[in-house]
């Protein structure tokens, strides 16, 4: 189960990052602007985000294996078919649209699903392996797309991701199991004794997907804790994928420097990211979680700031110390995230409240790929972008102080109610 889920994530990640790359050969060929583009990609990410409370909610209700080959299929679509487009309302069909919509239900919220249904023991260090999928993904996919973009095509390049998300299909049906009682197995690390009990309510199963997402939205929504979850993820991702992600490599061109050698940064960043998720994962499980966001937001504020000052034609010490340090840094949030989702919301209910959240992370990364385009079309360059990410991320890191500690751990156990009392949700 641990190893198709990363691969999935991994899969998505993948699909997801090849925007990037192929934001200049689009424009090359189209005549398109910066604005237009990232305004593809701010669709993509917003619906990648507001996907995934429903993601996960359609998977109480209909099972995981049907949600995630219905995903990839939707993402092999958007992106095959955008060999074909010669208009910008197609971009924003496909990339925003198709692959908004598969990739979104293959987000994160997926992996905490899979992780707090399988796993009691090491849950943490689990959420973050997944976590770090999305790096592998971008470690290993981000310089194939730019070198084949430019001595094959943009096209190849995007059939190569259309053709990946078909070849996962068949793994998926024949290896991606519901649930532990599923397949007669307890969580790992389960010590309870007596019958296996499933850990999905049986309330999700009979109510409509959307109605019991929006219900978890409100009743969550009365919690000073999910809004500060919600507004720190919401820079998360304007700092990550909004930013980095999107604008990154033609950021460095702007100074200089090739694409592809851009791209490889990138995957440098992916390469650290792994060791810095699953590094958070292991601390998730012994560390106070609100802690250790306030140290990953402060030090991700500081090194944005330092990016106009670095950048360069070619990979100078200083430059390459900040991809080291950002990629360490570039995922390590979602453990202690999901970690405060799960002890403040419930077991049951943490899968949907972290897709609530994560909508956020991904609204923030669309609303970033958009500002960041405009101030680069405004202006000539991305400084003013770097400045205000990084100003947003120091206030997020104070903004975590505002959490309440946790008053308890039952959470984070296998819940065998099946229908939890309101109150339980808002601990906080």
């Amino acid at each position: 189960m641990a190893a198709i889920t990363f691969a999935a994530l991994l899969a998505a990640a993948s699909f997801r990052s090849s925007t990037g790359v192929l934001i200049e050969p689009l424009e090359a060929e189209f005549g398109w602007s910066r604005a237009l583009t990232s305004g593809a990609i701010t669709v993509n990410f917003i619906l990648y985000g507001l996907t995934a409370p429903f993601a996960a909610a359609l998977m109480a209700r209909f099972g995981v294996r049907g949600v995630v080959v219905s995903a990839l299929a939707l993402i092999a679509a958007g992106m095959g078919l955008t060999t074909l487009m010669t208009s910008g309302w197609q971009l924003y069909a496909l990339w925003g649209l198709c692959v908004g919509l598969g990739t979104g239900a293959l987000a994160l919220v997926f992996g905490a699903i899979v992780a707090n249904r399988w796993f009691v023991r090491h849950r943490g260090l689990m959420m973050g392996a997944f976590s770090a999928a999305s790096a592998t993904g971008q470690l290993v996919f981000l310089p194939i797309m730019a070198n084949l973009t430019e001595h094959v095509g943009w096209r190849q390049a995007a059939l190569l991701v259309a053709a990946l998300a078909v070849l996962l299909v068949p793994f998926v049906l024949a290896l991606l199991a519901e649930s532990p009682a599923s397949v007669g197995l307890r969580p790992y690390g389960d010590p309870e004794t007596g019958d296996i009990a499933e850990v999905v309510p049986a309330r999700d199963k009979g109510t409509g997907a959307a109605r019991t997402a929006i219900r978890v939205l409100r009743e969550a929504s009365h919690s000073a804790t999910f809004w500060i979850l919600m507004g720190t993820f919401f820079i998360c991702g304007w700092s990550t994928n909004g930013l980095i992600q999107t604008h990154f490599i033609p950021a460095a061109h702007d100074h200089g420097m090739p694409p592809t050698t851009a791209a490889g940064l990138l995957a440098v960043i992916g390469a650290f990211d792994i060791i810095g998720t699953l590094a958070s994962g292991w601390l998730t499980d012994r560390v106070d979680s609100r802690k250790l966001l306030l140290a990953y937001y402060g030090l991700r504020g500081l090194a944005l700031l330092v990016v106009p000052a670095v950048l360069g034609p070619t990979v100078a010490p200083p430059l390459f110390f900040f991809i080291i340090f950002y990629g360490l840094d570039w995922v390590a949030t979602v453990p202690p995230t999901v970690a405060l989702c799960r002890q403040h919301f419930g077991l049951e209910r943490s899968g949907i409240v972290f897709g609530w959240v994560f909508g956020a992370h991904m609204v923030g990364a669309g609303v970033a790929a958009s500002v960041a385009g405009l101030i680069r079309t405004g202006t000539g360059d991305y400084a003013a972008a770097w400045y205000a990410a990084g100003l947003l991320c120091v206030i997020a890191a104070f903004a975590v102080l505002r959490i309440p500690p946790t008053v308890t751990e039952d959470a984070a156990r296998p819940a065998r109610s099946p229908d939890p009392e309101p109150e339980q949700l808002t601990l906080a």
